[in-house]
C-alpha cells in the first residue's frame, strides 16, 4: 500500500464535508480535523509528487492570484500550487486594470471570475483593511454566483491578511510536524514566538498571531515574547489562550527575549511593527497624510533600534534546549552582516539552519493545493486513491 493510499484511508475518517465550497480565512475558523485534513492531502499530494506521478484533478480553469504586497514565496507557491492541480495561474496586476479608473471590488471580482477556481489574495498592509477587502472580494463572488453571473463560484484562499497568514503557519506547522516525529511528539514542546530587531519598520502582524493562534492548538507552550510597545492584536491572544486551555498546553507572554528561548525547542525570531502603530498608519493613508507616514517611519525606525539586542545570536541559540533548537522564519530574514549591517539573526546561525529552512519553506505549495483540493473536490479521499491507482506519469523518459 503506498504512501499516498494510507493517508487517504486516514482522510475517509476525519469529519471535513463543511471544507466543500468553502473558502479558507483563518487557522481558527476551521475544525481541528479540518486542519489535520489540510495536512494530510499535502503529505498525499508530496508523496504523488515524488513519486513523479500526475496530480491532475482539473483539465482546464484559473487561479487568479492578487498581491497587493510584494511576496517571492507565497506568489510562486500559489502558482505551483494550481499547476500541480492542473489550473492556470492568472496574475492581477491592479496597476494595469481599470481599477485606477473606478472599477469597484464587485466589477472586478466578477470580471476575473468567469473560469475561476480559486482565488489567492494577499493584502496585509493595512489593519482593519486585509481581511476586509477579501471577504468584500468574496462576498461579490457570491453574490454573482448566486445572480447567475458565474458558473461556478471560486474559493478564497487567504495568502497573507492584516490577521492571519494561514498558509504560512500552516507550511511552518507541517515542518514541525515531521521534524519532531508526529503530532502526537510536540505536546509538551516550548515555542518562543519572538519579535526580533530589524533596519525596516512596518512588518505585518500576521505572522507572529498567526503563530499563536495554530501553534497553541497541539499542546504545545508558547511563549509570545516582545519588548513593550509591540503588541498584537488583544483578540488573537485570547485565541491563544482559549486554544492552549482546550489542549493542555500553555500561552504565556515575556518581555525578555532570553527568558523565551531558554530551554525552547523551537525558536521564531521575526519582526514586526506594532500593533497600536500599523493603527495609526491605516489611518494616515486613509486621510492621504504622506508628510504623517513619513514621520511615523522615522519614529518607527527609531523605536526599533532602541532594541538592537532583541537578535537571534549564537549566545541566544545557547540557551534553547540543548542548544539545538528548530529554528523557523517565513524568509527573508534581515541577516546581520550579510543582508543588513544588524538584524534579525546572526548570518552564523542562518548559514547553519539553511537547509531546514528551505525545507520549511517548500511545505507551502502543498499545504496551498491541499487548501484548495479539499475546498473543489467533493471526495477527496477516493480522488487521492483514483491517483494513485490511474498512476499516470507527469513525464517519461
Amino acid at each position: 500500500m503506498s504512501k499516498t493510499v494510507e493517508l487517504a484511508k486516514h482522510l475517509e475518517k476525519l469529519h471535513i464535508n463543511n471544507m466543500y465550497k468553502n473558502d479558507f480565512y483563518w487557522t481558527w475558523d476551521k475544525t481541528d480535523e479540518e486542519l489535520e485534513a489540510v495536512f494530510t492531502v499535502a503529505d498525499a499530494l508530496r508523496d504523488l509528487r515524488e513519486r513523479n506521478l500526475s496530480t491532475r484533478v482539473f483539465d482546464s480553469g484559473l487561479g487568479i492570484s492578487i498581491f497587493r504586497d510584494n511576496s517571492t514565496r507565497t506568489r510562486f507557491s500559489f502558482a505551483s500550487a494550481c499547476n500541480l492541480l492542473g489550473l492556470e495561474v492568472q496574475d492581477l496586476d491592479e496597476k494595469k486594470s481599470q481599477i485606477a479608473h473606478g472599477e469597484t471590488v464587485r466589477e472586478t471580482a466578477n470580471m476575473v471570475s468567469f473560469m475561476a477556481d480559486v482565488i489567492g489574495i494577499r493584502d496585509d498592509m493595512f489593519i482593519g483593511e486585509g481581511h476586509k477587502y477579501q471577504k468584500t472580494f468574496v462576498d461579490a463572488v457570491e453574490e454573482g454566483y448566486r445572480d447567475g453571473i458565474l458558473e461556478q463560484r471560486p474559493t478564497l484562499v487567504n495568502l497573507q491578511c492584516d490577521v492571519d497568514h494561514p498558509t504560512q503557519c500552516m507550511a511552518d506547522m507541517l515542518h514541525v510536524i515531521h521534524h519532531f516525529g508526529g503530532v502526537e511528539n510536540l505536546k509538551g514542546k516550548k515555542v518562543a514566538m519572538t519579535w526580533a530587531y530589524s533596519p525596516s519598520y512596518g512588518k505585518p502582524l500576521s505572522v507572529p498571531q498567526g503563530v499563536i493562534g495554530l501553534f497553541t492548538r497541539f499542546g504545545m507552550d508558547v511563549v509570545l515574547a516582545h519588548p513593550e510597545g509591540y503588541e498584537v492584536m488583544p483578540e488573537i491572544e485570547e485565541i491563544a489562550k482559549k486554544n492552549a486551555a482546550a489542549t493542555g498546553g500553555s500561552f504565556s507572554k515575556t518581555s525578555s527575549m532570553q527568558e523565551a528561548f531558554r530551554d525552547a525547542d523551537i525558536v521564531y525570531p521575526k519582526s514586526w511593527a506594532p500593533f497600536a502603530a500599523m493603527e495609526q498608519r491605516t489611518q494616515l493613508y486613509a486621510a492621504g497624510d504622506q508628510a504623517g507616514i513619513d514621520q511615523l517611519e522615522q519614529e518607527l525606525l527609531a523605536q526599533n533600534a532602541q532594541h538592537k539586542d532583541w537578535a537571534c545570536t549564537e549566545d541566544m541559540m545557547k540557551l534553547t534546549r540543548d542548544g539545538k533548537a528548530l529554528y523557523l522564519h517565513c524568509l527573508p530574514a534581515d541577516i546581520s552582516g550579510l543582508s543588513c549591517e544588524e538584524g534579525e539573526v546572526d548570518s552564523s546561525v542562518f548559514d547553519r539552519y539553511l537547509v531546514p529552512l528551505y525545507k520549511q519553506a517548500s511545505y507551502k505549495p502543498y499545504i496551498i493545493a491541499a487548501m484548495i483540493f479539499l475546498s473543489k473536490v467533493k471526495d477527496p479521499a477516493a480522488a487521492l486513491m483514483e491517483l494513485d491507482r490511474r498512476g499516470e506519469k507527469r513525464k517519461e523518459f
